[in-house]
């Protein structure tokens, strides 16, 4: 009976072998009595592949549905000795690897040489609709054809395509065949459980994750070694910048409560502490939040903790002084062009009624995004407010400001911003203010983010 491998909703099925008599393949594949055939992950192609060519074994390969791209780029740009240097380490990985590159360092060039490198059908999946637009758009201009869409409302398949996360564990089981190479931007997003499985059902021998910010709180970062490869090539904010990067510096004020706000900040910060230790609540274990949340809603004493809580936090990251901190420097950066970020949407529009500056928030409908974001590279604003929002993938080389009232303890989250502003231009320098409540609990918060070389 020959030897057959063919594709069955995101797994690789080899047809024609005996159990007793089958040749060495990869541990994940196992055996089906119910047809008796060895069932794989749809991402063991190339392993079961490569394992039946050493072993002598001539197969058909009936799983295969993607093609070679006749033509490569059309229009190329001479790249950064780095990013050449990024594609060859990645070669020599066998084409499955990652690379870590700074936010506005070139990391899609760094792709687009990848995929005429490759030559194969290609699925570039991003986390949002805005990336995927982005990366259509440079797409069609590079190749000069046609570039199909897989989520967002609509489904045009074609040799080159781009997909969100979403949309990629959606549909990978119907579509993980089409292609030879897959390139995960913000590869970081990957490792979660429900977006891994669209790794494990796509066929893909050649594999490629482009991330600024790999390493995750919770270790899963690991994972992207099996679902792409290992890291093949890393450079820093500070090994680029200046030559390839915007100069830049950090400032971070310590800004003081007025009295009343710190009497405010103090009075709440005893409820909640109080109620957390007659629970027994450990905040910093893995279930503490939860085990807050569970304990604060049962009992007429939990809600005030926990009213306690947001109070404690709203002071913290959005008190007036900040605010007023926040004007002084729209007026010293009047002439250059200002993010400012926070992590709270109430704070965002606060910010936008004082200071008549247009916001985005995670809600704001993708048309009404880019009509903000042309506007404001345009010179129409020189200030734009992002609520949760801007952190990964938009393309705003015009800023050279960033101003952080507010944000998470994450390093990622810290770094995506200051990443916002480091797009070269000219002689541009980047500046990153950081604005910390002084004595409260947010200066933990911006400890653990500031934990980065950029920062050092």
């Amino acid at each position: 009976m020959t030897v057959s491998l063919h594709f069955d909703a995101g797994a690789i099925v080899v047809r024609g072998l005996e159990r007793s008599e089958s040749p060495p393949l990869p541990r994940a594949c196992l055996w089906d009595e119910r047809e008796n055939v060895y069932r794989a992950p749809g991402s063991e192609y190339a392993p079961i592949s490569l394992a039946l060519l050493r072993n002598r074994t001539p197969y058909e390969d009936e799983a295969r549905q993607y093609g070679e791209l006749e033509k490569g780029l059309q229009i190329r740009r001479e790249p950064r000795p780095f990013q050449t240097e990024a594609v060859k380490a990645w070669e020599a990985f066998h084409r499955r690897a990652v690379v870590v590159l700074p936010t506005g360092s070139g990391k899609t060039e760094a792709a687009l040489l990848a995929m005429d490198a490759a030559r194969r059908d290609t699925l570039v999946v991003a986390p949002t609709l805005d990336l995927i637009a982005q990366w259509r758009m440079t797409l069609a201009d590079r190749f000069q054809r046609n570039i199909g869409v897989i989520g967002g409302g609509e489904y045009d398949l074609q040799p080159i395509s781009v997909t969100t996360y979403d949309s990629a564990h959606r549909f990978m089981e119907n579509i993980g065949a089409r292609f030879g190479l897959v390139i995960f931007d913000e590869c970081h997003h990957l490792p979660s459980e429900i977006y891994s499985r669209a790794a494990s059902r796509c066929i893909a021998p050649f594999r490629l994750g482009l991330t600024a910010t790999l390493e995750r709180a919770d270790g899963k970062h690991a994972a992207l070694t099996t679902l792409i490869g290992p890291v093949a090539y890393r450079k820093s904010i500070v090994e680029l910048s200046g030559e390839y990067l915007a100069e830049y510096e950090t400032i971070r004020f310590f800004v003081e409560l007025s009295d009343e706000e710190r009497k405010e900040y103090d009075e709440a910060n005893k409820i909640y502490r109080d109620f957390v230790m007659k629970q027994g609540i450990r905040m910093s274990s893995r279930d503490g939040w939860s085990q807050f949340i569970i304990r604060t809603s049962i009992s007429a004493e939990g809600r005030r903790a926990m009213a306690a809580y947001q109070r404690r936090r709203e002071l913290a990251l959005a008190a007036p002084s900040k605010m007023d901190l926040v004007e002084k420097l729209l007026w010293k950066h009047r002439r250059d062009r200002a993010l400012l970020f926070t992590e709270r949407n109430s704070a965002a529009h606060a910010l936008s009624r004082r200071f008549l500056a247009p916001i985005i928030t995670h809600q704001t409908k993708v048309s009404e995004r880019t009509r903000i974001l042309r506007d404001f590279a345009d010179g129409v604003y020189n200030a734009l407010i992002a609520s949760k929002a801007l952190n990964e993938g938009v393309d705003i080389p015009s800023a050279n400001v960033a101003i952080v009232i507010s944000g998470s303890g994450t390093t990622r989250e810290h770094v995506q911003r200051l990443g916002r502003i480091l797009r070269k231009q000219e002689d541009k320098t980047a500046v990153l203010y950081e604005l910390v409540a002084n004595d409260t609990t947010e200066m933990h918060a911006s400890q653990r983010r500031r934990s980065h070389i950029a920062y050092e």
